[in-house]
């Protein structure tokens, strides 16, 4: 038997090649939208991909699996309550994928979403009994999944659903079974899962907190409580998955003139800068959106740019193009036109304008200050969830979620100094970004977040 795991740093995303290398074939389990690599990976082990199988639909990024399959010629293998409107074999529980001396045993475990299946691999020239669970978004490393991304009105159905799979189906299973989950850290399909990318069920069963909550109405409780935002784009993602994704293809780069963005801009193209905060702040082109190329991007672009427009990229590097492309693909955003081939110099050549400035980082201490000069100046926003704003923020400052502040920030003076703050930094920057796309005159994002704010021995309001 032949297993390896492919992970995708600040996505979270884990997804698995299985197979038997003596019979040359093999599985992919929950395929990105990078799909080369298992191609590769397979070929080097002398295996053809011949099955497909998504452990559920996701919400929190686009599968590959139409594209593997286009390139594979392999079937693909859902559930037969996902409901799913593309191509593919229906799985039910009980149904066994056999490749070679391996089988893949379907079990039915829903509650992340109403289709969830984990797949037990058994491993025959060794024994008939499972070695690893592939337990897709329903157990992870010190967590399970989180119920409410079909709905927040589904929740607590689904999360009664999810306790029955983890008492009825996972703890029957023996200590030694693997656990090979979905998603490690940096997923928001979990509250707090763990960063080791495996582990097993002897040790989930004695310290996952999800499987400590006996009672079931304690667990729908315990589930469906203090959840971290929705990931961005999450409806439109799992409807993509639903019909089948449109095959990528090859990712190309595609190079534009000004001239040629230009009328895409006029078409209602969106400009991405992805360079480094420092080169953005020096110059960039006015109403451009700046996130960095780094490992969050998945994460925070659904937060700040419509889903349904073209985007044109601004890189610091060409050879950014094809990892910056995947990064927007994997969360629906595969419309990208191409990337602005010429520099701001000739644009500004061409009489055409550019800014300098940005949102402003801003130290707690700082933020103090200028709070006690004039509190009804300065507009603190929290984007964190209101869970986490009510066990502490800054004094005055207003609760406004990442993932409504897109919708919200209308109700916003672009006139009015703002302050933008989470946990850590990272999601207010991210809705900082959106302010100062939307031309906001003053913006300051503060650096390390509420956790810096509380080191510096600052006070909290809880209310």
């Amino acid at each position: 038997m032949y297993l390896e795991q492919f992970f995708i740093d600040g996505l979270g995303c884990a997804s698995y090649l299985v197979g038997c290398e003596g019979a040359g074939i093999a599985a992919v389990v929950d395929p990105d939208r990078d799909v080369q690599k298992y191609v590769d990976a397979a070929a080097a082990r002398h295996m053809k991909i011949t099955h497909i199988i998504e452990t559920h639909l996701h919400a929190d990024h686009v599968s590959g699996n139409t594209d593997l399959a286009a390139q594979t010629e392999a079937e693909i293998y859902v559930h037969e309550a996902a409901q799913a409107e593309f191509p593919h074999q229906k799985l039910k529980g009980g149904d066994v994928i056999t490749l070679g001396n391996v089988e893949l045993r379907v079990r039915f475990t829903p509650g992340h979403t109403p289709e969830s299946i984990t797949l037990l691999v058994v491993d025959k020239t060794r024994a008939e009994e499972p070695w690893m669970a592939l337990t897709g978004d329903t157990l992870f490393v010190g967590d399970a999944g989180r119920p409410d991304l079909v709905g927040i009105e589904a929740a607590r159905e689904l999360a009664g659903h999810m306790h029955d799979t983890l008492h009825n189906e996972y703890l029957t299973l023996a200590d030694g079974v693997m656990v090979l989950p979905g998603h490690g850290a940096g997923s928001l399909c979990g509250k707090s899962i763990g960063s080791v990318l495996s582990s097993t069920l002897g040790f989930e069963r004695h310290h996952n907190p999800a499987l400590q909550v006996r009672d079931r109405e304690a667990y729908i409780d315990f589930a469906t409580s203090d959840l971290p935002e929705q990931p961005g784009n999450h409806k439109r993602i799992k409807q993509i998955n639903r019909q089948g994704p449109r095959p990528l293809g090859e990712v190309k780069l595609r190079p534009l003139g000004i001239q040629q963005a230009v009328q895409e801009f006029r078409h209602g193209a969106v400009l991405l800068d992805t360079r480094s905060k420092a080169e953005y702040k020096a110059k960039h082109i006015p109403g451009a959106v700046h996130l960095e190329a780094d490992n969050q991007l998945s994460n925070r672009v659904g937060f700040v740019l419509p889903s349904d427009l073209p985007v044109i990229l601004m890189l610091a590097d060409t050879n950014d193009y094809q990892r910056v492309v995947y990064s927007l693909a994997r969360v629906g955003y595969d419309n990208v036109a191409g990337y602005l081939a010429d520099s701001l110099g000739k644009w500004e050549a061409l009489g055409l304008p550019t800014t300098s400035g940005d949102v402003r980082d801003i130290e707690p201490m700082e933020l103090k200050e200028l709070l006690d000069k004039d509190s009804n100046q300065l507009l603190v926003i929290d984007v964190r969830e209101s869970w986490e704003y009510a066990q502490g923020h800054v004094p005055g400052a207003r609760s406004i979620s990442l993932g409504e502040f897109a919708r919200r920030a209308e109700e916003l003076n672009p006139a009015q100094p703002i302050a933008v703050i989470c946990a850590s930094g990272g999601r207010s920057q991210s809705a900082a970004a959106l302010l100062g796309q939307k031309g906001f005159d003053t913006v300051y994002n503060v650096v390390g977040g509420t956790l810096n704010w509380m080191q510096n021995g600052l006070p909290l309001e809880r209310n």
